[in-house]
């Protein structure tokens, strides 16, 4: 497939990877060619093959071991779940070859880290803070990283790692080749590109931002004190099924799977506050299918890789559009349908706005009305029956109800039902995870 080795060729067939995603078929040519690459492609759709594959080969292909403390080839991932998920993906592709593959992420013994650099590694996974760290102790080298990975570095950038790649960018050597993949394109991922590609190749898969076509979407206007039990009438609709539930906050996230499972439901939770041991159970237990729920903060947008999950539910809705994309990304994994639910108080009017203005589209509406007048965009494309909201509709101020179109329940189980109407006048802000 795309002129890779024997061995990464048998292995791919083995683990049912026989076609090339479209992402795939774009990057990996140029890859090997050894051009820089940047990449525009929504979650989901394959980008750790677009980058890996072309990287191992190379890496097959090097003779010689790799210096004490040097790295030939470097990712770099803005979460520790998502590093992680590249670094099984990697293994499993490359499984029975001789290529040395690390990970280096914050909540893991640094000294061990450390121990397993001084050997040299040739293809080395890390979050940007961690490599700081040890590029501090010099306990790692990379002027003779010759590859280089940027995965998700859009979402590098809202976690504010900007310093740390500008800090990184003048260790590496001039001559390398360097792949930047992203979902949006920030104004500031100018700064990046400019800083780390040469003359790359643009392959694109979907506009940045849109989500993929294979979800389908709804808004429930609710108020913040009654969503809980709306979730729970969703989530009893189809307990059987994995879903995953995004909250705001570490602490929301917590107070919400605890009262999930007070009534009843398998449900586990990671946020910033769990160690990256009890973070990394969840995440298994969710993946092999004993959690059904799982609660999670916007850490584990992009670190989740589970292609089971068929629903997402914005408990709270995000305060960057972008996340919104990359949150329901998590469902319609590998070909498969997805639903995304979102709730919005009153005080989320803004963010619903901001998400529809992103995306393109106005969700179409499963319950309620909304709390103030909407501006008019262009139908959703599935769903059926949303529709856009024309200024001046009512609705927030005691005025006449607007128009919200209610979307046609799904024989797949889409969940209904309506949200109690009142008013939750103060907005909620308190520490991201």
């Amino acid at each position: 497939m795309l002129g890779l080795p024997p061995r990464l060729s048998t292995n791919l067939t083995a683990l049912g990877i026989t076609e090339p995603s479209p992402i795939q078929k774009q990057a990996i040519p140029h890859a090997m060619n050894g051009r820089d690459v940047m990449g525009l492609a929504q979650t989901g759709t394959g980008k750790t093959a677009a980058f890996g594959l072309p990287l191992l080969t190379a890496l097959m292909r090097t003779e010689g071991k790799p210096e004490p403390k040097s790295v030939r080839g470097l990712i770099l991932a803005p979460t520790r779940e998502l590093a992680k998920q590249i670094l099984d993906n990697l293994r499993a592709y490359s499984e029975g070859s001789s290529v040395r593959i690390g990970l280096v992420v914050g909540g893991a013994s640094i000294n061990a880290q450390v121990h397993r650099l001084m050997r040299g590694t040739d293809l080395l996974v890390a979050t940007p803070g961690r490599l700081i760290d040890l590029i501090d102790r010099k306990a790692v080298r990379l002027d003779q990283t010759r590859f280089l990975v940027l995965d998700e570095a859009d979402q590098m950038l809202d976690l504010g790692f900007i310093h740390a790649l500008r800090r990184i960018a003048p260790l590496l050597p001039a001559d390398r080749q360097t792949m930047l993949f992203s979902a949006t394109m920030p104004k500031q991922m100018n700064e990046i590109a400019s800083a780390y590609l040469t003359d790359p190749v643009r392959v694109e898969t979907a506009p940045p931002g849109k989500p993929v076509d294979k979800i389908d979407q709804y808004v429930h206007f609710v108020p913040q004190g009654g969503k809980t039990a709306q979730l729970i009438e969703h989530l009893a609709k189809h307990r059987e099924e994995a879903a995953l539930v995004f909250s705001r906050t570490k602490h929301g996230a917590e107070r919400l799977m605890k009262t999930l499972v007070s009534e009843g439901f398998a449900a586990a939770s990671i946020h910033g506050n769990k160690s990256q041991g009890q973070r990394d159970r969840a995440l298994k237990a969710f993946r092999d299918g004993e959690m059904k729920v799982l609660v999670a903060t916007d850490v584990a947008a992009r670190g989740i890789d589970i292609p089971d999950v068929r629903y997402v539910y914005n408990y709270d809705l995000p305060n960057v559009a972008d996340n919104y994309v990359h949150r329901i990304g998590r469902t319609a994994r590998a070909g498969r349908d997805g639903t995304a639910i979102a709730y919005c108080s009153e005080a989320e009017m803004g963010e619903l706005r901001d998400i529809q203005k992103l995306i393109g589209r106005s969700l179409p509406v499963a319950g309620g009305a909304a709390w103030s007048p909407m501006e008019e965009t262009a139908p959703a494309k599935r769903g059926g029956g949303g529709k856009g909201r024309r200024r001046g509709g009512g609705g927030g101020g005691g005025g006449r109800k607007p128009q919200g179109a209610k979307a046609p329940a799904k024989a797949h189980g889409k969940p209904g039902g309506q949200p109690q109407r009142g008013r939750n006048r103060s907005r909620q802000r308190s520490k991201a995870a």
